[in-house]
């Protein structure tokens, strides 16, 4: 299983960003897909997931800001990220949930500047 996150990067506050989590080795149609992040010295905290019917939710700090949207054709989860703010700088992670077993992704950096 190899999911790869891509799209961090340093962007102003109020600005937007796209990430993306390439996946490999599972059945991502029927994968519940997830992005999670951790700020330093802070524990990782889930931000949204995606179920395979597209259904979604997210942690109350970003929503109406974030979408998470994916594309089974190309096995690829996606984070809009929209009006940022310093508060939502971390490193990004996504996670896989295949028949109930995680597979994590290697993280990208978010940096947000006010």
């Amino acid at each position: 299983v190899q999911l790869q996150a891509s799209g961090g990067g340093l962007v102003q506050a109020g600005g937007s960003l796209r990430l993306s989590c390439a996946a490999s080795g599972i059945i991502f149609s029927a994968s519940t897909m997830a992005w999670y992040r951790q700020a330093p010295g802070k524990q990782r905290e889930w931000v949204a997931t995606i179920i395979s019917n597209d259904d979604t939710s997210y942690v109350g700090s970003v929503k109406g800001r974030f979408t998470i949207s994916r594309d089974n054709a190309k096995n690829t989860v996606f984070l809009q990220m929209n009006y940022v703010k310093p508060e939502d700088t971390a490193v990004y992670y996504c996670k896989a949930t295949t028949w109930g077993v995680d597979s994590w992704g290697e993280g990208t950096q978010v940096t947000v500047s006010s």
